[in-house]
């Protein structure tokens, strides 16, 4: 029964989807399902293969490395608090992020990671048959975040029709960095990490192009190469790398250290009108319809439910740390899909930062077309989350 009630749930977000498009007869029906059967086997490769689980635990294990090398150079500032046997969140999971988007801008400097970018893009975009554009962009997402691959596109955005743009910004809601994979090990299984990464690439796609779908002529259906001239020394490069590295350290610590404090204080106002009411328990009532799809039932539907409406309200670090005590009190198919689900941006915040992103590159007038379409950036985000779980969670019992 809860097989088939997540079964049921991929059709019901596919078509919630359909029924907010606002141009139902220009979507490709034909590329959305070879993207279905594509993710189903590539879920079902990851998850249900001994080489899938081979090859998560070969990725899993590099980064696990990455992770140590970072250690090495946080060690070296903060001996004391990498010695203790329970090193806190900040060291084990923010810090090391710094080296981390370091060593993401030197396979880019070399053209390592652009070549496989390149690569993968090409083949979605024959497959699916959708623009090279937006193939290429979910694939930059994945490795390195969405304000940044907006930044790498920047060129050719400028010139793009506002319906066009709005597809990036669409696609921006789905995003996850590989520069922080590291501090996501460090809290859920890797395993459903790595399977959400390339699923949340190929929904952002699908549902991009059903809530915008666009015809782009043979003339249009370029990609944007930045020339040789606008790279800079390799010195100057890492050096920029670790500085914005630390940047986002900063900006999620506050955020992690605001979110659980507003939290804390609405849940105190709450308590004092109703005895025991908090964001987590309204969260899990407004969520649960979408938990009880993921095939989930009683009281680990509500708790999942709660998560999602952590992670929307705050971001999936808050969620995260949650999941992360107690994970020993969950079956397997709950834990798959929840974490599946947090393994994204999606949240009201990540709307701000598209925003501000497309405001920088594009200015005031055209970045408008974010503004105007907030809900479609939230359904966005929130059905890919979804759609990936689902999809994840048809393979884990």
């Amino acid at each position: 029964m809860q097989f088939l009630l997540n079964l049921l749930g991929v059709f019901v977000v596919i078509g919630g989807v359909f029924l907010l498009s606002p141009t139902k007869k220009k979507i490709k029906w034909k590329s959305i399902a070879i993207l279905l059967i594509v993710e189903v086997l590539i879920t079902w490769f990851m998850l249900g293969t001994k080489f899938g689980s081979w090859t998560i635990n070969q990725i899993a294990a590099f980064f696990t490395w990455l992770i140590a090398c970072a250690n090495e150079g946080i060690s070296f500032v903060f001996p004391s608090a990498m010695a203790n046997e329970h090193v806190d969140f900040f060291f084990s999971a923010l810090l090391p992020i710094i080296f981390i988007i370091t060593f993401f801008d030197i396979l880019s400097y070399f053209g390592i990671l652009t070549w496989i970018i390149d690569k993968v893009g090409w083949v979605i975009s024959k497959i699916s048959g959708l623009p090279k554009l937006e193939s290429f962009f979910s694939i930059q997402m994945m490795f390195l975040g969405n304000t940044e691959a907006l930044a790498v596109i920047r060129q050719q955005m400028v010139v793009l029709q506002q319906h066009r743009l709005l597809t990036f910004g669409l696609m921006s809601m789905s995003s996850i960095s590989g520069s922080i994979i590291g501090a996501y090990l460090t809290m859920v299984p890797a395993e459903y990490v790595f399977a959400a990464i390339p699923l949340n690439c190929l929904n952002a796609l699908l549902l991009a192009s059903m809530l915008n779908p666009i015809d782009v002529s043979k003339e249009e259906d370029i990609v944007y190469v930045p020339p040789k001239e606008e790279r800079k020394d390799f010195f100057s490069t890492i050096s920029n790398s670790m500085m914005v590295g630390m940047n986002m350290v900063i900006v999620i610590l506050a955020m992690v250290i605001g979110y659980v404090a507003v939290t804390a204080c609405l849940n105190g106002i709450l308590g004092f009108f109703v005895d025991g009411l908090t964001v987590q328990k309204i969260f899990s009532v407004i969520f649960s319809p979408f938990a009880f799809l993921l095939g989930l039932t009683g009281s680990d539907a509500m708790y999942v439910a709660q998560l999602m409406g952590i992670k929307l309200a705050t971001n999936e670090f808050v969620a995260m740390m949650d999941l992360k005590d107690k994970l020993n009190d969950l079956d397997p198919h709950t834990i798959a899909v929840a974490t599946t689900f947090l393994t994204s941006f999606a949240n009201f915040s990540t709307v701000g930062m598209i925003y501000g992103t497309f405001n920088s590159i594009l200015g005031e007038e055209n970045s408008s077309i974010i503004g105007k379409n907030v809900w479609k950036l939230l359904v966005s985000g929130i059905g890919v989350s979804l759609l990936s779980a689902m999809l994840v969670g048809l393979f884990v019992w």
